[in-house]
């Protein structure tokens, strides 16, 4: 299994904190991935962080599609794999309608066409075939709709992308995690239950199917892990609440919110609701304590190191079955990057 470490974005101000990512590179780990919603960007930390390490590879997780055309994105991609010497992983995500249309002011249209055809215009940009056209739904190269002038041309990229950019999707919805294995190198899924691989089976095998020759090999999944070491496991457990209540109760609208039906899958229906419920009735810290702590720690890593190594088989048993590619960790002590590097590694 590979290891990543996430930054996440920004509060009210920003700070990467460089020496630990670079102590978690001297450790093995594989990869770094930085994020965006309404503040700080994801590239342009991704930027200074490659321009201050030389083995890690830095990920979006996600650049969000409704923000950049498939060509600026692929244009970032492109520059960034170079300066980097081929070390940049392209992290996408459709984002959510009330990102999108109240920050962006872009509608939201269709999330998985939109994954689909902006991955497939990126990797032909990529590839410089041919001039780049495309003729979608969402997407038209060259633009042929309201207010064009008509002299719109097919181009090839300038510069040649001389190292692979693998592309991963941010999904959790059944259609959008089989666009994902049609399409995509990978995808990271906000949590994972290492021992519910079925959760998604079905959904990846369809992608494969219409991918044609595709599998587990050629398709990492790679989930978000929080891991916090402390005696106290349910101290531990509180921060991840927060988060956790967050995005079950509130990252989005009541009748669209996919993390809440994410959770559902994962076989918490009744404390979906009931978090929801609170979380929208302004009741934030009762919608924490409604958060099971079976599911918490099904998906996460919390209490003393040797229960977080003994959680960690269920883990290495998945990569074994190839369920898990790679584990992204979020871990703000250093001990804990340590801990799940000597057991991963």
């Amino acid at each position: 299994m590979k290891l990543g470490i996430i930054t996440g974005y920004s509060g009210r101000s920003i700070n990467i904190p460089i020496e630990h990512i670079k102590r978690a590179e001297d450790l093995g780990y594989d990869s770094l991935w930085t994020a965006e919603a309404y503040g700080s960007d994801a590239v342009t930390p991704a930027t200074w962080i490659l321009a201050q390490t030389s083995k890690i590879k830095v990920g979006t997780a996600i650049m969000q599609m409704p923000a950049r055309s498939p060509a600026m994105a692929a244009m970032t991609a492109m520059t960034l794999s170079e300066l980097s010497g081929g070390r940049f992983i392209c992290g996408l995500g459709a984002s959510g309608p009330q990102v999108v249309e109240g920050w962006h002011g872009v509608p939201y249209g269709k999330p998985v066409t939109r994954l689909k055809e902006y991955i497939q215009i990126m990797k032909q940009i990529f590839a410089r075939e041919a001039p780049a056209t495309f003729e979608g739904d969402m997407y038209q190269l060259p633009y042929s709709g309201p207010g064009a002038t008509g002299l719109g041309k097919p181009l090839k990229s300038i510069m040649h992308s001389t190292h692979d950019i693998p592309i991963y999707a941010a999904t959790i919805t059944p259609r959008g995690v089989s666009a994902a294995a049609e399409v995509a190198d990978g995808f990271f899924p906000i949590w994972l239950d290492p021992e519910k691989y079925s959760v998604f089976e079905k959904d990846i095998d369809a992608g494969f199917a219409k991918a044609g020759d595709k599998s587990l090999m050629d398709f990492d999944v790679s989930p978000f892990v929080t891991c916090i070491i402390g005696d106290d496991v349910e101290a531990c457990m509180q921060p991840i609440r927060g988060s956790m209540a967050l995005y079950i109760g509130g990252m989005g609208a009541r009748d669209k919110n996919f993390y809440n039906n994410y959770c559902k899958r994962l076989g918490f229906e009744d404390a979906a609701v009931k978090i929801q419920d609170l979380f929208l009735a302004g009741k934030k810290d009762e919608a924490m304590a409604a958060v099971p702590a079976e599911l918490i720690d099904a998906v996460h890593l919390v209490g003393p190191a040797e229960r977080v190594r003994e959680r960690l088989q269920r883990w290495k048993q998945a990569a074994g079955k190839g369920h898990v590619a790679s584990m992204l960790v979020g871990a703000q002590q250093p001990e804990a990057l340590e801990l799940i590097a000597e057991e991963m590694l």
